[in-house]
């Protein structure tokens, strides 16, 4: 499983111009069973995403992220293990 923290690069007014599509795009990712869990950090200077696969798969989907291809956000990717999990999030440690 991989970690994604996005930080946005441009003003905010252009990460809200880009936000619907960048929404579409996630909502396919967890259609296509890749997106675990996303969200915004807060104050509001990026983002996260957690996603299923090798850390090259992932690279590579995250690419065609909307923020990837506009230049609007830099991403730092970590592969982690979940290996203690509350009741109700089993499937993070698959």
């Amino acid at each position: 499983m991989i970690l994604v923290l996005l930080t946005y690069k441009v003003d905010i007014a252009q990460i809200d111009a880009l936000r619907p599509a960048h929404v579409d795009w996630l909502k396919q990712g967890v259609a296509d069973g890749r997106l675990l869990v996303a969200g915004r950090k807060l104050p509001v200077t990026g983002g996260f995403f957690m996603a299923r696969g090798t850390l090259e798969e992932v690279q590579t989907w995250a690419a065609g992220d909307p923020f990837a291809t506009a230049g609007a956000a830099e991403y730092d990717f970590v592969e982690v293990a979940p290996s203690i999990l509350a009741p109700g999030l089993e499937a993070l440690g698959q």
